[in-house]
């Protein structure tokens, strides 16, 4: 009914029920056991926070009629003294976010309904173990209560009658510890804990409804970037009892494969005598599902049966929550799972190959997030062996989240996130966490825990942010008074360094050093990757009249010939830019500097030929790594005195010589020349350009290194294409200033060495005035590149060095700009500068190559923005060639869908 309903769009009903109701409705409708219940819409949920926060018309007597039909469908009455019925009340939003929101189980439970279920079951036992539960989770979900006043007291009871386990806990100490926790709600509140079970259910939704914007959830959102006016949908279900005894009843939490690696296999937890939370919260360590198998088979066979058809139904991996009471066994949740960058990318190629979705389909699923968490550093395998040989491995637990984690170690998330706002690395060390730990995880470099499973709510976070996690460490012991850790007689104090393995397990007392990540082992990256660029290559899937019909390449950044063979590897079709200044840093920068202060024609020739035969070395290297694709190379950018010491240093040397009277001809003289060099607003002064124009001998020593290099790499067989780009042009009479002179340096050296060879003329547009006038620019430039990082600075007026540093975070936070514009492309300001240069351009000069080298260039949405205006390439630093790759390829996606629907 509710597909038809809603034209077969599972997406909508989603956006109607929530997650979680319409996986109940789901699994009802494929003949899946699930407890009876009834779902308040996500409307429901708006409506209520709109009118202040009150159920609208009409609410209440809806739902207590679909309570009335669970009474019926279960032979039970809420509040009954015979048989009553317990209900849960979850949280289910359209977007899942896990632990984010609330849940309030075993509701219905009061002095009364506890008798008649011992009556019941013949079990005091469980029933108070569920009742003391609904007090403690409506304290404080419901009351507001802090965690730590049931716990506390627990913790304390436990510790006094020599528990280990909450499960060691007999009938008469839950009895105890049900009074303990009513108490603390009448300390707390001045009030009783309700008795009326419709009291308890109006109020526990109500409280579930608040959730969606409590702190954790509103924080959660921001990071995953879902919308604030969604809602959360409210599921109110029959009680299924996983604390009824130990032998035919409990809990688990199981995904259909591995969600750390992706595997092929199913992947999960389970306890026995327990309610779900003691699984996801951590609070006591979990069996494997073997478990099950081994005392429950015929449960376990029925539970991998059903979760194939859920995997095969929605066609993607599942997250599923289930429950056992006296050996009958029932589902209670099924999502699409959270899972490493490496598990999406490994089960979205593999669902491909299964059959089960399209090539477009497993693209579309991995984000560039997902891709980036593979191109993180990695652990030196040296380093460690290093650390374990020298006894500085600390513990070991469950790899709940791999990668490599280095940072000072922090107890509380508050101050994990206060350190990791002031750039310190962070590692949290809990014993558990909990939802409202994540505002503190999403701040940490990595985390372990002292207990807690694979599935706890530690390794679910961790997973979905890309964070390296451990958790189950139980050989550590916190101590959260003296904030310290002590494992295997090595003691950490709060702000002590160490590493965390995510991938083994291990966590080590030191500071390891970290290695850069490899793709050479990443085989369904690769493939994926691979995937992505067949699709781009497709004919026709941009409409360009006078530009690129297929989709956008993606070129790297790169000054020095390792670095280009990295890009190269990562899947580079070309060089966007290589900024030639980065090959005059380091001991070069003094043979530079000795022709900027030089006053002798002789002493300025010599530094001029021994930069020029270093130079023809580096672009040889480099045409030789790139062999058979472009390599766009900018020539000399910055203002001069960026070479020479600083102005302020070199005063306070001078001043202090002067002082002491000591003879400094060497500074004196550089001082002059610094000080003839120095400008107001260098960004906007003597360099690109005009440096060019006015240092001649720059550009001729530059060209001539350029196309000897590339007829060096010609020579020993390599087919170099290099393509020059002059930067900071404004005005066409600075390109008919030097492309004439370039072109006949560049003729007369290929005739000299008696080579052919392809290659262009071209410029940056990184200025305002540039993109305006481009189709004028376009008569002498035959590419153009958009340098976004300074044609940004130039239309907001702002310096991006001062900028970042002072004004601009208050302006984002503050709403006044939706972003950062020097990271993602401002679209209506300088995206329009840029529509209208590419139009402009390509009237003058159809089919010119067109591209962005700016550090938006690596950017998801701003390269998706780059496909939209038919840029040719967009080019960005070699480590995030494989996230560009992906993102020109979701760009294009829609359009492919398009075509093949046509």
């Amino acid at each position: 009914m509710l597909e038809k309903e809603y034209d077969g769009s599972w997406d909508k009903i989603k956006r109607v029920l929530g997650g979680k109701g319409a996986g109940l409705a789901k699994m009802y409708s494929l003949g899946i056991p699930v407890p009876p219940g009834y779902t308040i819409t996500t409307a429901g949920c708006n409506k209520f926070i709109a009118l202040g926060n009150v159920f609208p018309p009409g609410m209440e007597e809806q739902c207590l009629s679909a309570l009335k039909r669970v009474e019926e469908l279960t032979g039970k009455v809420l509040g009954g003294t015979e048989r009553p019925l317990l209900v849960a009340c979850r949280s289910g939003a359209y977007m899942s976010m896990p632990g984010m929101m609330d849940t309030v189980l075993n509701i219905g439970l009061n002095d009364v309904t506890a008798q008649a279920m011992i009556k019941l079951t013949g079990d005091a036992r469980f029933v108070y173990d569920s009742y003391r539960r609904l007090v403690q989770g409506f304290g404080t979900i419901v009351l507001n209560i802090p965690d730590e006043a049931f716990e506390e007291p627990l913790d304390e009871y436990m510790k006094e009658h020599k528990y280990a386990y909450d499960n060691e806990l007999k009938a008469e100490d839950w009895i105890r510890i049900t009074d303990i926790f009513k108490g603390v709600i009448k300390s707390q509140t001045g009030s009783d804990f309700p008795q009326d079970p419709y009291k308890q259910v109006e109020l526990s939704t109500k409280a579930v409804f608040l959730s969606w914007n409590n702190k954790r959830a509103f924080d959660y959102r921001n990071v995953e970037g879902i919308p604030h006016d969604l809602g959360t949908a409210v599921n109110i279900v029959a009680m299924i009892f996983g604390n009824m005894g130990d032998e035919d009843s409990g809990t688990g939490v199981a995904f259909t494969r591995n969600p750390s690696t992706g595997n092929k296999e199913i992947y999960g937890e389970f306890l026995f005598n327990a309610q779900g939370e003691d699984v996801v919260a951590g609070i006591r360590n979990t069996l494997p599902l073997q478990a099950l198998k081994d005392k429950l088979p015929q449960c376990f066979d029925q539970f991998i049966e059903n979760s194939k058809r859920l995997e095969d139904y929605f066609k993607d991996m599942q997250d599923i929550e289930f429950t056992i009471e006296k050996g009958k066994l029932y589902f209670l949740q099924t999502r699409n799972a959270k899972r490493t960058g490496l598990a999406k990318i490994k089960t979205s190629v593999t669902f491909c190959k299964e059959g089960l979705i399209d090539k477009m389909t497993a693209i579309e699923r991995v984000t560039p997030k997902d891709v980036d968490s593979l191109l993180h550093p990695m652990f030196n395998d040296s380093e460690l062996e290093k650390a374990i040989k020298t006894g500085k491995l600390f513990a070991e637990g469950v790899n709940a989240s791999p990668g490599a984690a280095v940072g000072r170690i922090f107890f509380d998330a508050d101050k994990c996130k206060e350190m990791a706002d002031q750039g310190m690395p962070v590692i949290m060390v809990r014993r558990f966490t909990k939802p409202d730990d994540v505002h503190g995880m999403i701040a940490s470099k990595g985390l372990f825990t002292a207990e807690g499973g694979a599935t706890s709510h530690a390794a679910v976070v961790a997973r979905q942010f890309g964070i390296p996690c451990i958790v189950g460490a139980s050989e550590i012991q916190i101590d959260m008074k003296n904030l310290t850790v002590k494992s295997r007689g090595i003691l950490l104090k709060e702000g002590d360094w160490c590493s965390v393995d995510g991938t083994t397990g291990k966590i080590y007392a030191a500071k390891i050093p970290t290695k850069e990540p490899s793709l050479d082992d990443q085989k369904e990256l690769l493939e994926l990757l691979d995937w992505c660029d067949e699709l781009r290559e497709i004919e026709g899937v941009r409409e360009n009249p006078n530009g690129p019909t297929r989709g956008l390449q993606v070129w790297a950044n790169s000054d020095k010939a390792d670095d280009a063979l990295k890009a190269r590897s990562f899947g580079a079709k070309g060089i966007g830019l290589c900024r030639t200044e980065h090959m005059f840093l380091g001991a070069r920068s003094e043979i530079l500097a000795r022709f900027i202060i030089a006053d002798e024609e002789e002493v300025k020739t010599k530094a001029l030929n021994e930069l020029q035969a270093l130079q023809t070395s580096d672009f040889e290297e480099i045409f030789t790594a790139m062999t058979e694709l472009p390599v766009i190379i900018r020539l000399l950018d910055p203002p001069l005195h960026e070479f020479l010491e600083d102005l302020v240093s070199l005063t306070e040397k001078v001043a202090t010589s002067r002082a002491l009277k000591i003879d400094d001809e060497k500074n004196e003289i550089m001082l002059s020349h610094v000080k003839k060099l120095h400008e107001s607003n260098p960004m906007m002064g003597l360099r690109g350009v005009r440096l060019l124009i006015v240092k001649r001998e720059l550009v001729k020593m530059q060209v001539s290194a350029i196309f000897n290099g590339a007829c060096n790499a010609k020579g020993k067989g390599f087919v170099p294409i290099p393509e020059i780009m002059i930067p900071l042009v404004s005005h066409k009479g600075e390109l008919d200033s030097l492309q004439p002179e370039i072109e006949e340096l560049a003729a007369v050296i290929l005739k000299e060495r008696g080579v052919e060879m392809e290659y262009k003329f071209g410029t940056m547009l990184e200025i305002p005035r540039a993109c305006v006038v481009s189709g004028n620019l376009a008569k002498s430039a035959q590419f153009f590149s958009f340098g976004t990082n300074d044609l940004t600075q130039m239309t907001f007026g702002f310096s991006r060095d001062d900028a970042e540093s002072g004004f601009l975070l208050k302006y984002i936070n503050d709403g006044i700009l939706p972003e950062n514009p020097f990271k993602t492309i401002d679209q209506e300001g300088v995206g329009s500068l840029m529509k209208m240069a590419v139009k402009s351009g390509r009237e003058e000069r159809p089919m010119m190559d067109i591209g962005i080298c700016g550090e938006h260039g690596g950017e998801p949405k701003s390269v998706e923005f780059c496909s939209s205006i038919g840029l040719t390439y967009v080019s960005c630093s070699p480590f995030r060639v494989p996230i560009a790759r992906l993102s020109a390829t979701h760009a294009i996606i829609p359009l492919l869908r398009k075509m093949k629907k046509n």
